[in-house]
């Protein structure tokens, strides 16, 4: 059955290409990216049959190199600086047949199989044509260092690739490959993707839970460091929900299974990233439409230079022009922008999953570069999403300590936020304080009676529902407020607020340095949201909205021609988040859906990620047009003195391989950078 290439949805070749067959080397030798081995598997239908040894050492890589610059070297230094009288004609031939073949057979088997595939004009067939030219007209050297030079610079870009792989498989290798199960209450290790939906793992102290569940145990601490960034431990109770990739703390603890081992949060975040680089930038996918038309235009270009002077010049000599043209078809190669480039792209993506930022593909990191407006959400975003008491205002008339203490014992039969707030500041519930009647008022509080006497917690619409008189105007108090009452008279109140992230006023300066303008959009009270957008110093904020009213306030930026990056929880706000330029989600291991819909997700939920997101999109792009322009520069002039006979094969070597290795070390560098 003959070979049918595979094109992205952007058009982009998948199969048959030297950055294919770099990905294939760096998926084996890893075990990164495992979702696309099957794609790359060397006996599948593609046809493709590299062997790459999974294990393959560095040195490995190097070998066949080593071997062919040991006999370049002895070769070149009989043939100028210790001549041998043996070393002629056919035996010379041989030797320097011997320095091809270890670096030449992958290159011309790698071209034959893209020749058979329908892919004539590749990079390998272009080293293949040069190398075999030179050999053609005497040129052994030439011919053996060619071949030489590009395969060292392939395993340079092997290894480049590989060290930007393993720096997101580090970042997301947080999961165990087998989990102990309780099974006939006896434990049994088993591999973490066989164990079903119901099964009970057991994890002892220090141990990494495999898959999501739920805590069977009353109470256990984990250490979530690893998907959040938050050192702090982590309480849960029983019941809730724990993840893959969560280190138990000092107690064995039970967790029933509930969601199989691809399913878990971990397993969309892996699947994600490893993902990323299929969704190509427009300049990777310029330089990949642009490499296929370019290199055919190349080879017919050599073939002109090496014909056509026949009919203009004199004393025309074919191995001259031949020479000049193999020159010619060395310099063009476009190995330096077709792997350099997908190379800073990845290098991108890399440093940021090194810095707990997610990106879907190499295109939100180009879009995210060019980002004008920042529109972000306030609770959660900016604030931690988390209630606490700021104040507490209680009459000369009560006692202060009493009143506490009932309004605990009351907000206890709710699970209400507001009343965790409370639980927190107060302690412990008194338990002698004995509730009767309690009754829930919806959207005012709630009611019970304390030793005969009626206590009233919840917001003035319940005091005025009973006939409460109270001295204060409740609309001038940016926080929310808990009215209390007792025995019918007005006690005081309590004020809640979330608390502003550490971070958040650090974000906000950043952007504005950048250039960026900010709007807070929520749907929390506009006076609250305000007193939290002038505390940061957001110009524009607006509160009391729908998610719909969140989708017309963004819509009215676009109008603009602005570029807009929303930030939010991923859930509420996907409508706006799937609307926007760049949608960025704040605690992707919180929701599936934040998983689904934002362009990129920032795993421990600090703001500061934003413009660090930016600046990784803007480094990124800095690096990939400092590769092309590099690229088309070095060949461009080396084309021109090729062309007139004044570039050697070396230089064409430098052209190449030195340029392409020039870009390399230059992509790399993202992956060291601070931000």
């Amino acid at each position: 059955m003959a070979h049918e290439h595979k094109y992205d949805a952007n058009g982009k070749q998948l199969c048959c290409t030297l950055e294919e067959k770099i990905n294939a080397k760096t998926d084996k030798s890893s075990g990164c990216c495992s979702t696309q081995q099957d794609e790359h598997n060397h006996s599948d239908d593609d046809g493709h049959d590299h062997e790459h040894n999974a294990d393959q050492s560095t040195f490995k890589m190097f070998l066949p190199a080593i071997i062919s610059f040991v006999l370049l070297i002895i070769g070149i230094g009989f043939d100028n600086y210790f001549p041998q009288s043996w070393f002629t004609k056919y035996v010379r031939l041989a030797w320097y047949i011997a320095a091809y073949l270890p670096v030449g057979i992958p290159v011309l088997k790698e071209a034959f199989e893209s020749i058979t595939k329908g892919e004539v004009f590749s990079e390998f067939l272009l080293m293949c044509i040069a190398t075999i030219g030179a050999f053609a007209i005497g040129e052994y050297p030439e011919g053996v260092a060619v071949m030489l030079f590009y395969t060292i610079g392939e395993v340079f870009q092997t290894l480049a690739v590989s060290r930007a792989k393993s720096n997101i498989k580090s970042l997301l290798d947080q999961r165990p490959d087998e989990v102990n199960i309780i099974r006939d209450n006896i434990v049994e290790t088993v591999k973490a993707s066989e164990v079903s939906i119901g099964s009970v793992i057991q994890l002892k102290s220090g141990e990494k839970l495999g898959l999501d569940g739920e805590l069977l145990s009353d109470t256990a601490s984990f250490n979530t460091a690893a998907l959040t960034g938050e050192s702090k431990p982590d309480t849960k109770v029983k019941g809730e929900t724990v993840l893959a990739g969560m280190i138990n703390g000092n107690t064995i603890a039970q967790v029933k299974v509930t969601t199989a081992y691809n399913d878990s949060k971990l397993s969309k975040i892996l699947e994600m990233v490893q993902n990323a680089t299929t969704q190509k930038a427009p300049t990777e996918l310029f330089i990949r439409k642009f490499a296929k038309i370019y290199t055919p235009i190349v080879v017919f270009l050599a073939v002109a230079i090496c014909l056509l002077p026949y009919f203009f010049v004199d004393n025309y000599d074919f191995n001259d022009w031949l020479y000049r043209a193999l020159v010619f078809l060395v310099i063009s190669c476009p190995c330096a922008l077709v792997i350099s480039i997908p190379l800073g792209y990845f290098g991108g993506i890399g440093a940021a999953s090194k810095n707990g930022i997610l990106f879907k593909g190499s295109n939100f990191l180009d879009s995210i570069a060019n980002i004008q407006n920042v529109v972000m959400d306030k609770t959660g975003t900016m604030t931690e999403g988390v209630f606490k008491v700021q104040d507490v205002v209680i009459s000369d008339e009560f006692k202060k300590e009493e009143i506490l203490k009932m309004v605990n014992a009351l907000e206890s039969q709710s699970t209400h936020p507001v009343a965790t707030a409370i639980h927190d500041h107060v302690g412990e519930i008194d338990s002698s304080i004995v509730l009767e009647n309690v009754e829930e008022i919806s959207g005012h509080g709630l009611k019970a009676e304390i030793n005969g006497k009626e206590l009233h917690v919840g917001n003035f619409k319940l005091m005025d529902k009973f006939g409460i008189k109270y001295d204060i105007d409740p609309n001038s108090i940016v926080y929310t407020l808990i009215a209390v009452a007792y025995d019918k008279k007005f006690a005081g109140y309590l004020t809640i607020a979330d608390t502003i992230k550490e971070d958040a006023q650090l974000t906000v300066d950043k952007l504005k340095a950048m250039g960026v303008k900010t709007t807070m959009l929520s749907g929390d009270k506009t006076n609250v949201v305000q007193f939290v957008a002038d505390k940061l110093g957001i110009v524009n904020a607006f509160g009391d909205l729908l998610p719909e009213d969140k989708v017309n306030k963004v819509n009215e930026i676009k109008a603009k021609n602005e570029s807009v990056a929303f930030v939010g929880d991923g859930v509420n706000d996907a409508p706006v988040v799937a609307l926007s330029t760049v949608g960025i989600a704040m605690g992707g291991l919180g929701s599936d859906a934040t998983i689904e819909t934002a362009d990129v997700v920032i795993q421990d939920d600090r703001p500061s990620k934003i413009p660090m997101a930016i600046n990784i999109g803007k480094q990124t792009r800095k690096i990939v047009w400092q590769n092309i322009i590099l690229a088309f520069a070095v060949k461009a002039i080396v084309l021109i003195l090729g062309a007139g006979g004044l570039a050697t094969m070396w230089e064409a070597v430098f052209a190449d391989v030195g340029v392409a290795l020039l870009a390399i070390l230059n992509a790399v560098r993202i992956q060291k950078m601070k931000f």
